[in-house]
């Protein structure tokens, strides 16, 4: 006779497409609501422990694309399982030795609930410490987009700026974006869904490899 077994998958995953979950934490800014940041962009990211090379040089870099983010009207907030204390000492010691000031609030997940949440405790990698993941949450709080690393690698901001603007000028002006676009770069024109659309497509002004890969210029 065979039984049902419940296999373990691991952390589950917040999916795209959907609401992100929405939480409250403590962090170094005080009190904060992810649903409070509704009508702008939230780029939330954990790493996995203070007083740590790589999430300092992450830190420098997050604070570095910080005013960036600011003017894209995008909210930045780190995370890590460790105390609001610690989140402190370790910013104000960045500040000192590093000459960098961190200008975003830390949330203190010592319960893992957030981290849960989002699925940022990979057990293959370490179940006390959060890996390196980066969620990507539209104005109207819905997840666009997950990246996740390793512990032992730090992000690519840049890569990150770049995603940001890529979803921007896709919800703006109904495009997608090639692989490795940059702003100022030509965008893919969708497709067309019927055989008059695709006729009429060579004919539009496109820059046309064939009628389902088309490019113009923003």
């Amino acid at each position: 006779m065979c039984e049902d077994v419940e296999m373990d998958r691991g952390p589950r995953l917040p999916v795209l497409g959907e609401k992100a979950p929405d939480f409250q934490a403590v962090t170094t800014h005080g009190p904060l609501k992810l649903s409070d940041f509704e009508g702008s962009w939230v780029i939330l990211f954990s790493h996995p422990a203070d007083f740590t090379p790589v999430c300092t040089t992450e830190f420098m870099g997050f604070a570095e694309i910080y005013d960036e983010l600011k003017s894209l009207n995008t909210q930045l907030i780190g995370l890590s399982i460790d105390s609001v204390h610690s989140h402190l000492a370790w910013v104000r010691n960045i500040k000192e030795k590093m000459g960098v000031e961190i200008p975003f609030p830390v949330i203190a997940d010592l319960d893992m609930k957030v981290a849960n949440l989002y699925g940022m405790v990979q057990p293959g990698q370490s179940s006390t410490s959060t890996v390196r993941t980066v969620f990507f949450i539209d104005p109207v709080g819905v997840l666009r987009a997950m990246l996740y690393y390793p512990l032992s690698n730090g992000r690519n901001m840049q890569e990150i700026l770049r995603m940001l603007r890529a979803f921007q000028a896709s919800d703006e002006h109904g495009i997608a974006t090639p692989a490795n676009w940059q702003p100022g770069d030509k965008v893919i024109v969708p497709p067309p869904v019927n055989q008059k659309d695709m006729e009429k497509r060579l004919s539009e002004g496109y820059e046309c490899k064939d009628f389902y890969l088309c490019f113009k210029k923003l």
